[in-house]
């Protein structure tokens, strides 16, 4: 699950970190970057299980309406399709899962309040009506119910993203890229599966994880050569002046670009272009574009890289 683009914005918030905090070691630091990624699968599986939460609140608010003293024939007969989902039983008895919720203790019961407002949004959207007026009843449809609400009541909610960074410093900037994982994950599962259901693993091979590691240790390493390469290229710019997250991204950019021949040169500058665009300045993204344009050109008029 854990993926390059992942990666590199860790390495990226964790430089930025060690630099910031001068008593940390390098060694401590790169435990850093491996204990932040662990915590974004943490996040992975927890928002998973937001939507068991869902299912389970709306069930305990049906069961609340049917004890009225004056219950309506709504309230003694309600449409119970939404609260059996399919999907939900199967993902609420995943193996994985459950192994999951049981270590980290990490629920939703304490979030009443959100999931009521979750909730409510739901029941009132078309996708929910639509759902529930539908005479078709399959493990599809139930599937396809969560994907649609996922990506329209859990992507982007202000209110959840303002929790999940309450509950969590690293969870700050994780969830758009983890919300991506989950919907895909749905769309993964198979009803013969049962509980067996495979999750996406926290790693997808082994080499991501050496990704990880090289970057951050030649980020960090190789600071003054790379700095001198900025400070080289970008003639009419002081190098004291410039945001210093924009100094950190190319770092790690020309760390990737140096350390690793078989990732294409385009691949590299264009994530990093991105992440300067969303964790920097407004003019960001184009200065280190321009800046990593020409120090690029300089490496291959060198001969340092071949690509």
């Amino acid at each position: 699950m854990i993926n390059r683009v992942l990666i590199r914005l860790k390495v990226v918030q964790i430089v930025y970190a060690y630099y910031k905090n001068s008593g940390k070691s390098m060694k401590a630091a790169e435990d850093e970057v491996f204990f932040s990624l662990s915590k974004a699968y943490d996040l992975y599986n927890h928002l998973l299980l937001l939507m068991v939460g869902i299912t389970h609140y709306e069930a305990d608010r049906i069961s609340f309406l049917s004890m009225k003293v004056r219950p309506t024939e709504s309230d003694r007969n309600p449409n119970l399709k939404f609260v059996n989902n399919r999907f939900i039983a199967q993902l609420e008895k995943n193996e994985q899962l459950c192994k999951f919720s049981e270590k980290s203790k990490l629920n939703w019961v304490d979030n009443s309040d959100l999931l009521r407002r979750i909730l409510d949004q739901i029941v009132a959207s078309d996708i929910y009506k639509e759902y529930m007026a539908s005479e078709i009843s399959s493990y599809e449809e139930d599937k396809e119910l969560w994907r649609k609400l996922y990506k329209a009541f859990i992507f982007e909610n202000e209110e959840l993203d303002a929790l999940l960074e309450d509950q969590s410093l690293y969870w700050n900037d994780d969830k758009s890229i983890i919300d991506t994982f989950v919907v895909k994950t749905i769309k993964r599962f198979e009803e013969e599966n049962g509980a067996a259901q495979q999750l996406l693993p926290e790693y997808k091979d082994v080499a991501d994880m050496d990704f990880a590691a090289k970057l951050f240790r030649a980020t960090v390493a190789n600071a003054e050569e790379y700095r001198g390469m900025m400070s080289g290229c970008s003639k009419n710019w002081d190098m004291q002046r410039l945001a210093f997250m924009d100094v950190v991204i190319m770092q790690a950019a020309i760390a990737e670009i140096m350390t690793f021949e078989d990732i294409p040169l385009s691949v590299t500058l264009n994530e990093y272009v991105e992440i300067a665009k969303h964790y920097s300045t407004v003019k960001s993204g184009s200065f280190v574009n321009g800046l990593l344009d020409s120090i690029t050109k300089k490496l291959r008029q060198e001969g340092k890289i071949n690509k």
